[in-house]
């Protein structure tokens, strides 16, 4: 017996925000979701599985019309031919009272009631699945409580939308124990929520399969599904097969010394370089993370924008299309001893040094705040949207635009003191 076990789809998640990004790649991005769950009924035939488990999240949110709902028919209408079975559980985003809009499930797709556990019998496999749904996006209670003991003359599925005992960056949605999840006597238990790929524990087996398409630039890495073979009522193997279209990465670019603005990008290339061969042929979105002391460092944020660009550019070169710059972090470290301007006896040295150690006091912190909130709530919506929003009453964006300010005015004063630490 084979089976799949996928979770948090999240189909044509909205993605908010990607307009303001430069040269993004908006329609490959947004289109990512349905051609990941392409991708992972494509598989499903090919191997030919009993069966697929969707672990809550398929949708991400009510739907702006009936196409979301109308593509996922079509790919079960796929696997009906073929006569394999879909067993679904709703999530936290695709609660009972979070879709308005419905249609009819195809035949061979089952969705487990948000009322109580509901246990469904695949006979010819011997093959009980327990689940229970989401009837509201916040549950705060563990389910697994009334989940039904295993059936000891069958292998045992519990199917599950849950935070467990807790994991970073989720919400603690319906929470539980891995001792509650072994005491119920399952072979494997098939979690969804948490869109890193984990396996709590084996034997019996309790996994993450992740997501199947990462959104955004924390998601990094294979996303993808787990396939599940068994025999003779033991799970035999289980693989984590890739099924994104898109590939997130984490580029971080060591720059300890680097004086020029052209040493920078001579060290950020390979980076890239390096990024993308590991993406396969799916585009690759990648965030470089510029990092170390050096002597560019407040010119590196002085000239942003250039920075940027000439970064987007180099990935045009490496990439050939197939590779996107999402954002680029300066996150550099200025160095005394590579500024000689700034280690300077004198007025001009003073005066650098109290721009470079200007922070801002609480009180005026707080003033600050109060000043931009108006400002706040002029900015156009697709800067206050998205996973990197601009928000400028929160704390740590004056903060970064203090240490721009800060930037701007070394560069300048160093660049007319002929001590630029770096090139055009």
């Amino acid at each position: 017996m084979k089976f799949i076990h996928a979770a948090d789809v999240h189909l044509d998640s909205p993605l908010r925000g990607l307009e303001r990004y430069e040269g993004a790649p908006v329609e490959d991005l947004r289109g990512a979701t349905r051609r990941a769950f392409e991708n992972l009924a494509d598989l499903a035939l090919n191997e030919a599985v009993d069966f697929v488990l969707l672990a809550g999240d398929l949708y991400d949110g009510d739907w702006k019309d009936y196409n979301t709902g109308l593509f996922f028919s079509r790919q079960m209408a796929r696997l009906r031919e073929a006569g394999i079975q879909v067993l679904v559980i709703a999530g936290n985003h695709d609660a009972a009272s979070q879709i308005t809009r419905m249609l009819r499930p195809p035949e061979n797709v089952k969705i487990f009631s948000t009322r109580e556990p509901e246990t469904l019998i695949l006979e010819s496999l011997g093959v009980a699945v327990h689940g229970q749904g989401f009837a509201t996006r916040s549950v705060t209670e563990d389910l697994t409580r009334a989940y039904p003991l295993a059936d000891p003359d069958l292998f045992n599925i519990g199917l599950l939308h849950t935070s467990l005992d807790g994991r970073p960056g989720h919400e603690p949605y319906a929470p539980c124990g891995l001792d509650g999840l072994l005491s119920r006597g399952y072979q494997y238990w098939a979690l969804g929520h948490v869109h890193q790929r984990e396996i709590v524990v084996e034997d019996p087996w309790v996994v993450f399969p992740g997501n199947l398409q990462g959104r955004h630039a924390r998601e990094t890495g294979s996303k993808g599904c787990s396939l599940v073979r068994v025999e003779d009522g033991r799970v035999a193997g289980i693989e984590h097969l890739s099924m994104d279209v898109v590939r997130w990465a984490a580029c971080p670019v060591d720059l300890t010394d680097a004086a020029t603005l052209d040493e920078v990008y001579d060290r950020v290339e390979p980076v890239l370089r390096a990024a993308a061969s590991h993406a396969g042929n799916r585009l690759l979105a990648a965030r470089l993370r510029l990092i170390g002391p050096c002597a560019i460092h407040a010119r590196l944020r002085a000239k942003r924008e250039q920075v940027v660009n000439a970064c987007r550019a180099l990935a045009d070169s490496v990439g050939t299309g197939d590779l996107w710059v999402e954002k680029v972090q300066i996150d550099t470290q200025g160095t005394l001893s590579e500024l000689p301007s700034l280690a300077r006896n004198d007025a001009f040295g003073g005066l650098l040094r109290a721009i470079r150690d200007l922070e801002l006091q609480p009180e005026r912190l707080a003033s600050l705040l109060e000043d931009v909130a108006e400002l706040g709530a002029k900015l156009p919506a697709e800067l206050r949207a998205g996973e990197d929003a601009f928000d400028p009453t929160q704390t740590p964006a004056l903060q970064a635009c203090l240490e721009d300010i800060k930037s701007l005015l070394l560069d300048r004063l160093l660049g007319q003191d002929g001590d630029h630490g770096g090139t055009e």
